[in-house]
């Protein structure tokens, strides 16, 4: 599992607001983002979340790394504000009340038995044939779910029945994530 500590998280979040910023033409200025630090050459698996007013707004992520982590925030900040095909693109009038959320994911493991999963540490990843569902880990405590529960709803993300992920022919995968935003780091 990847370590952030308190100022890479926000110089990760000031990355993703100013991406957002510069494609509506928002003419915020965030000061000196410095990037710099070794770990940000890491790749791994990133999302990136939007909010409006505690509500979902977006969300688009990597499961695996393919870019470095800077990379990845910037293209995922952009997919999420305006390439979510469950919402449309964000405005500029919208800007000042999204909340952003970074995940950054450690690496996928293969899950054998799903007594590995625990609720609010763990995302999982559920596959069946063609169809593949992900909910991060925040997913399953905000929602104040259990176990079975979260495994029936990526099922249902899925777009499979909420009971395959009893099938042995069902793949269960988990991964935990390193979870920071604005609003849990008081910077709205």
């Amino acid at each position: 599992m990847i370590e952030l500590n308190r100022e890479q998280q926000i110089a990760l979040l000031k990355l993703a607001r100013k991406t957002i910023a510069d494609a509506l033409d928002v003419g915020e200025d965030l000061g000196e983002i410095d990037l710099k630090d070794g770990v940000f050459r890491q790749k791994c698996g990133a999302f990136v979340t939007l909010h409006t007013r505690g509500r979902l707004r977006g969300c688009i992520g990597y499961i695996q790394g393919v870019k470095d982590i800077p990379e990845t925030v910037t293209e995922m900040a952009l997919s999420s504000a305006f390439k979510d095909p469950r919402f449309r693109p964000l405005r500029a009038m919208e800007y000042p009340d999204i909340d952003i959320e970074i995940s950054v994911l450690s690496p996928i493991e293969d899950v054998t038995d799903v007594s590995e999963i625990q609720v609010g540490r763990d995302g999982i990843i559920i596959c069946r044939g063609y169809h593949q569902g992900l909910l991060l880990p925040q997913v399953a405590t905000e929602q104040c779910w259990d176990l079975d529960t979260f495994l029936s709803h990526t099922c249902l993300k899925a777009g499979i029945h909420p009971d395959s992920w009893k099938d042995k022919a069902t793949k269960i995968q988990k991964f935990s994530a390193v979870v920071f935003s604005e609003k849990e780091l008081g910077l709205l």
